[in-house]
């Protein structure tokens, strides 16, 4: 991340591609596969991010600076600095807090597939909270107050890693778990043939039904979610507890900021650009759009099989779906350990651009100070903490943070940046320069618009969400 990065230490397209995939590949494939529109966001977001790092990279070639808060100073002054810095900050903190929720959802089901419990216990260590505290403190702390992280290139691979095993594992589970899932599969673990169970049960006529359930519907505008096996949901609810009059608002609110939250790889990309050993606009664009194609793909696969291995009965995170099937499964529990450990160790890298930024913005120009130093990540990890203790489930963290921080970082800054930053007053008036540049203005202009647009309508719907309390996503633990 942007701050911490020591040359040499790992390859720039892994940087580039990691801060954000272990969440996004875990938010939920309904979200993208239950209509079109997601599936086109999806490929469209990734598209304009690439465009966005376009425009960044021009805008640092003009003026020669290498850093996204530089930029913001060079076009707005300390303004801009500030407001780079800040959505820098909250950006950096909900991929801290969306690390710390899959540590407090997966590590009691790791605890429990151990202990070889059926069910969970009330016991302290199958408490997700005191869980994360433990973690935050005794592994997490004593990395985040570290000067410098000299594993920062190998906990970049490895997450990388991680995030490819987990892949391969939703590919492979797709062709060996029943479809569709039976309540009473929740406890088994037998290798018997779902078809039977469903003719033993009520027949014929029921076989036919879970055959249509199990087919996939990928082009529908709006299609409403099933309701989650013992979720509690009533007649005519999605698995997020939305009416069916309501299931447009639910879908939208957050399918938009977990697709702009999974892009954002652009502060890294003005340093990464100064550590290349022959930089140059062209090689950097190519390195970002391999981390962009990188990001897609994972993403697009894990929700496409995700998806197509429990339809509409796909909870907010994947991986907690895989226990209504076999909840001592040993390679969803090896696929749990890596997560987590990549996302423990992924932790203090993020925190530490949080702590410079915040340096920038409250302690400028002051010596390095080790009170402050440990002040600054105590902080941090106990309000992230708090976030993640009383956040009822990780796509209200990937909503808030992915319609704010997310779309300024990915569209509305390069555009208003590139606008402010690239010179007109050398070209003669009708030169084709100053008209390709004035046409450049406008396209960036656009691109800001649609930014805030972008923004605009996933805080409102956000919010009519939370104020018609709809918002009642599975996977509470």
């Amino acid at each position: 991340m942007l701050g911490v990065q020591t040359p040499g230490s790992q390859t720039p397209h892994t940087q580039a591609s990691r801060s954000s995939l272990p969440p996004a590949c875990q938010g939920s494939p309904s979200d993208l596969f239950s209509s079109t529109f997601p599936r086109f966001l999806l490929t469209a977001v990734a598209l304009l991010s690439s465009y966005s790092i376009h425009l960044l990279l021009k805008s640092s070639g003009i003026v020669g600076i290498r850093a996204y808060e530089q930029l913001g100073y060079r076009a707005f002054g300390t303004p801009g600095k500030l407001a780079a810095a800040l959505a820098i900050v909250l950006q950096n903190i909900g991929a801290m807090s969306s690390y710390l929720y899959i540590i407090k959802s997966e590590l009691p089901l790791v605890i429990q597939t151990f202990l070889n419990l059926e069910e969970r216990t009330s016991d302290w260590y199958m408490n997700g909270n005191y869980l994360v505290i433990l973690v935050s403190v005794i592994i997490i702390l004593p990395l985040a107050l570290m000067r410098q992280l000299g594993y920062l290139g190998y906990s970049s691979g490895f997450s990388l890693s991680c995030m490819v095993f987990f892949l391969i594992a939703v590919i492979y589970k797709k062709f060996h778990v029943p479809c569709p899932l039976s309540p009473s599969l929740a406890n088994m673990t037998g290798n018997f043939s779902l078809v039977e169970v469903i003719k033993e049960e009520a027949g014929l006529q029921v076989e036919t039904e879970a055959a249509a359930f199990c087919t996939p519907s990928y082009f529908t505008l709006n299609t409403q979610v099933a309701t989650d096996q013992g979720g509690g949901s009533g007649p005519g609810e999605s698995v997020r507890g939305c009416s069916d009059t309501e299931s447009l608002f639910c879908q939208t609110a957050y399918t938009i900021p977990i697709m702009a939250f999974a892009f954002v790889c652009h502060p890294e990309v003005l340093p990464i650009y100064t550590e290349l050993k022959d930089p140059s606009k062209r090689k950097m664009q190519h390195i970002s759009n391999l981390s962009i194609a990188v990001m897609y793909v994972m993403y697009f696969l894990a929700a496409l099989f995700g998806y197509l291995t429990f339809y509409d009965r796909v909870e907010s995170e994947l991986l907690h779906t895989y226990n209504k099937v076999d909840p001592f499964d040993v390679l969803i529990l090896c696929v749990r350990v890596a997560v987590l450990t990549a996302v423990t160790l992924t932790v203090p890298i993020v925190l530490f651009p949080v702590r410079r930024a915040l340096q920038q913005m409250l302690f400028q120009d002051r010596e390095f100070s080790w009170l402050r130093h440990v002040l600054i990540a105590v902080g941090l990890l106990t309000c992230i903490n708090l976030l993640v203790i009383f956040a009822p489930n990780i796509l209200g963290i990937f909503g808030v943070i992915g319609a704010t921080s997310a779309p300024c970082l990915i569209f509305i800054f390069p555009a208003i940046f590139y606008f402010r930053i690239m010179p007109t007053e050398k070209e003669p008036a009708r030169s084709t320069p100053k008209i390709l540049v004035r046409g450049a203005w406008g396209l960036a202009l656009c691109f800001a618009a649609l930014g805030l647009l972008l923004m605009t309508m996933s805080l409102s719907f956000i919010i009519i969400d939370w104020i018609s309390g709809t918002s009642r996503h599975g996977g509470s633990h």
